[in-house]
């Protein structure tokens, strides 16, 4: 509502499926860099594909499922080298 008691609606354009994959793509960030210290491909792929398929709901301008592929890919990459560095299971 605004001063003059006028109820005003906001269409900001995004349909739920945009929603759903904002919501894949953060989850899909959080499991990953939890999948730096826990089992990297265990954790790490299954967030990559989660990634990968927000990726593909979201239309044209989806900044943060681009952001989530490419954190996914970085946590596997450095994953896999702290977990073979460190003498820690992959699984």
């Amino acid at each position: 509502m605004n001063a003059d008691g006028e109820i005003l609606h906001e269409n900001v354009g995004r349909t739920t499926s945009e929603t759903v994959a904002g919501f894949l793509a953060a989850t899909a960030i959080f499991v990953s860099l939890v999948g730096l210290a826990w089992h990297p491909i265990r954790l790490i792929l299954p967030s990559l594909a989660i990634a990968l398929v927000a990726s593909g709901m979201g239309r044209g301008k989806g900044r943060l499922q681009f952001a989530a592929v490419l954190i996914c890919a970085l946590c596997l990459f450095f994953g896999l080298t702290i977990a073979v560095a460190l003498s820690k299971p992959l699984w």
